[in-house]
């Protein structure tokens, strides 16, 4: 963050989509299928702030990035979850590096305010793109706020990264078993753990993990979390480096989520406003994770991982340059899950993400047997 204290040799200047004829038309159409650069900037600087608005394409349309000349985009994510509001639904936040502000809160594509304030730091060059993968045209209205120096930044400065990911559903073992019962409480660690977790951040290189936001779909309807949060630094042992003790604890909260945003944790979105869709973040800002060669983060769906709702998630750090490369899911697949006038959950196969059925173990059939007796 800025050291407002300290006078910097710096020149300040802006992108942004203003009307160089003169008149009022300020936003930049993008049409459906099309790419258009918001900026491209060439010397040493540090990108400072971001401002977006719109009134739809938080799914459809991807925000990427990429430093100096990469190949490969350094920031990949749908517009809306990499300012935090997951699952295509705009609502009023504050965190201290996202911000998001609409007079039409906890509903689907509306018009909303993003801001970001994560320092993005380059040496050569930043490209910052958005891509319309959706069928309608694009309104876009922006601001890109950035410093250039005389001198390239220090050995050491990391670069912004972003990844989405995203499982529709999760491969839940167990998913017809309630929250906090014994049938749901199964061992899982070692292996187990490391191969069914949900993963929210895979990196190799040498950087820190500053955190995430994930967005639930609650199929089930009971309490989403009770999954622990595991870390792995520089590669698998047992335990990892980093073992939670639940899903709200992770996200810095505890009994369950409330519907609060706070400047590092809290929840942009709240199941309670949305009839089942949730985004909860979490920013390690004071203690971010130190990986030299590798990091994977991850969290239980329900513990012992036996939830199959949808989750999807982005995660943010900062590493040293090349990345390892990393993809995104087709627009069709990222469209959130939609409910019918009375309530009942639309499940189409044909969107949801392919995964690993998981096999399930003596325990798990242990349990799952005992608790469909307990139903009858």
């Amino acid at each position: 963050m800025l050291n407002l204290t300290k006078i910097k040799k710096a020149k300040t200047l802006r992108c942004s989509s203003w009307d160089t004829s003169g008149r009022n038309s300020d936003s930049w159409k993008i049409e459906g299928g099309e790419t258009r650069v918001l900026a491209d900037i060439k010397g040493t600087g540090c990108i400072t702030h971001i401002w977006m608005t719109q009134g739809s394409g938080y799914r459809d349309v991807l925000i990427k990035m990429y430093w100096d000349g990469e190949k490969n985009p350094s920031v990949l994510c749908p517009l809306g979850d990499f300012f935090g509001l997951g699952n295509e639904i705009v609502n009023s936040y504050q965190s201290l590096l996202f911000t998001a502000s609409t007079k039409q809160n906890n509903k689907f594509n509306q018009g909303c305010a993003l801001n970001c304030y994560c320092p993005m730091p380059f040496n050569k060059s930043a490209r910052i793109e958005l891509v319309n993968e959706g069928a309608k045209d694009h309104g876009q209205y922006f601001y890109i706020d950035y410093e250039l120096y005389n001198e390239p930044n220090s050995d050491d400065t990391g670069y912004f990264h972003a990844q989405f990911r995203r499982e529709n559903p999760c491969n839940g073992w167990g998913h017809e078993i309630s929250v906090n019962v014994a049938e749901a409480n199964i061992v899982n660690k070692e292996r187990l753990a490391w191969e069914n977790n949900y993963v929210i951040l895979e990196a190799k290189g040498a950087g820190h993990y500053i955190g995430c936001n994930i967005s639930v779909t609650n199929f089930q309807g009971t309490w989403w979390g009770e999954g622990d949060d595991m870390i792995w630094v520089d590669g698998y042992k047992w335990p990892p480096d980093l073992h939670g003790t639940g899903s709200e604890d992770f996200f810095n909260q505890a009994w369950g989520m409330q519907p609060n945003a706070f400047m590092h944790n809290g929840s942009s979105i709240h199941e309670n406003n949305t009839n089942g869709y949730q985004t909860s973040y979490v920013h390690h800002l004071e203690n971010p994770v130190r990986f030299q060669k590798e990091i994977k983060v991850t969290i239980e769906h329900g513990h012992g991982n036996h939830l199959a709702n949808e989750w999807s998630s982005v995660a943010y750090w900062y590493q040293k340059e090349p990345h390892q490369k990393f993809g995104i899911v087709p627009v069709d697949k990222r469209k959130p899950v939609q409910r019918t006038m009375d309530g009942r959950w639309i499940i189409d196969k044909k969107p949801q993400t392919s995964q690993i059925p998981v096999k399930l173990n003596a325990e798990m059939k242990k349990m799952k047997a005992q608790w469909k007796k307990k139903q009858k």
